[in-house]
């Protein structure tokens, strides 16, 4: 699957460079560093950023913040953004809130609270439509 897609994005917890470096083996990788990556992952990438894809405008953060007022917080720091991707709960979310889509996808290896293990596919149509898919892991 991911080596499929044009562009992986992933908001956080490498943990360890060898990670990301398998990533990059799959595809072009965009990303933002995690709170529980290793010091080089946390100077290598940033805390956040704004990826263009196929017309897509997409923010990219690890830790969101507290989850009341999550989405209007999101929106508010990511102007303009088509989609904010978020990490760090391990719950995936799949949402469209004033427009913007807020998603998390969740995570395809530590579930945690969760109910699965999960990854978020995104397809960028025409005109920077996006839609987004959560896949569920077996």
């Amino acid at each position: 699957m991911l080596r499929e897609s044009e562009l992986i994005l992933h908001a956080g917890d490498f943990v360890a460079p060898a990670v990301l470096d398998d990533l990059r083996a799959l595809g072009l990788v965009e990303a933002v560093q995690g709170n529980m990556d290793e010091p080089s992952l946390q100077q290598e990438l940033p805390a956040e950023r704004i990826v263009e894809a196929g017309g897509a405008r997409m923010g990219m953060v690890h830790v969101p913040g507290p989850a009341e007022g999550r989405e209007a917080r999101l929106v508010a720091r990511f102007p303009g953004c088509d989609a904010i991707v978020y990490g760090h709960t391990h719950m995936p979310q799949v949402e469209l809130w004033d427009g913007v889509w807020i998603l998390n996808p969740g995570s395809p290896t530590e579930r945690r609270r969760a109910p699965a293990r999960t990854m978020l596919l995104v397809e960028v149509g025409r005109g920077g439509a996006i839609e987004p898919r959560l896949v569920t892991l077996s």
